[in-house]
C-alpha cells in the first residue's frame, strides 16, 4: 500500500481553511469524499463532485442525468494516473458551492502500525452548513462577530452558540477521521 499526502484548501475563504491528510493511494473517491467531510467538519448533507482533467466523478443521479462517473468505482491513484493531475477540485453542496482544491503531495510507504486515512494538520474552522456559500459566510461572520449587529442574536441561535473562524474543532475532526480509518482497516485473516 502506498500513501499519498494531500493538502486541501477551501477556496475563497478568509481566514483560510486548510487540512493535510495522508490517505491510501487506492482509496475510492466515495471514501475520499467521506474523509474530506470528516476532516473539514462538514455534515455530508449535500451532493458532491470531484473534477480533474475535464472529467468528473460523483453520485450518478438518474433523475438529474449528468456525466459524472461513479465515485465508488474510481480510486485516487487511478484519477492521478489517468489525468496526470497535480490538483483535484472537490465541490461540495451544489447550492452553496463550496470549492476545495486538493493538492497532491508526496507518495510514500505507510508508517508501521498507523491507520489511514490520517488527518495531520488543521487550520481554520469550516463554515456552517447552509450558510449561503461564500457571500452568506461573509455576512454570517460580520453578524456573529458584532453583538450590536441586528442579526447577531438570531444567527447565534441558528448556529447554536459562538463561532470563531480561527479555531477549528481539531480533536473532534481527528477523531472523526480516525473512526473512518478504523472502519476501513483491512480485516485480518484468521489463523488456522
Amino acid at each position: 500500500m502506498r500513501i499519498i499526502e494531500l493538502t486541501i484548501t477551501l477556496e475563497d475563504i478568509d481566514p483560510a481553511v486548510t487540512r493535510s491528510l495522508q490517505v491510501p493511494a487506492d482509496i475510492r473517491l466515495d471514501r475520499l469524499h467521506l474523509t474530506l467531510q470528516a476532516a473539514m467538519g462538514w455534515t455530508n448533507s449535500h451532493l458532491y463532485m470531484f473534477e480533474a482533467g475535464g472529467t468528473t466523478w460523483g453520485l450518478p443521479d438518474p433523475d438529474f442525468g449528468g456525466d459524472d462517473l461513479p465515485a465508488n468505482k474510481t480510486t485516487l491513484a487511478r484519477v492521478i494516473e489517468d489525468t496526470g493531475a497535480s490538483t483535484i477540485t472537490y465541490l461540495y453542496d451544489f447550492g452553496d458551492s463550496w470549492e476545495h482544491k486538493i493538492r497532491i503531495g508526496a507518495t510514500g510507504e505507510p508508517v508501521p502500525g498507523a491507520l489511514y486515512p490520517r488527518l495531520t494538520d488543521i487550520a481554520g474552522r469550516c463554515p456552517p452548513e447552509d450558510v449561503g456559500g461564500v457571500p452568506g459566510y461573509e455576512a454570517f461572520l460580520e453578524a456573529i462577530g458584532d453583538p450590536g449587529h441586528p442579526e447577531h442574536a438570531d444567527l447565534r441561535t441558528w448556529y447554536g452558540g459562538e463561532f470563531d473562524p480561527n479555531i477549528p474543532e481539531s480533536d473532534e475532526l481527528r477523531l472523526d477521521v480516525l473512526k473512518l480509518a478504523k472502519r476501513w482497516q483491512p480485516k485480518k485473516k484468521p489463523i488456522n
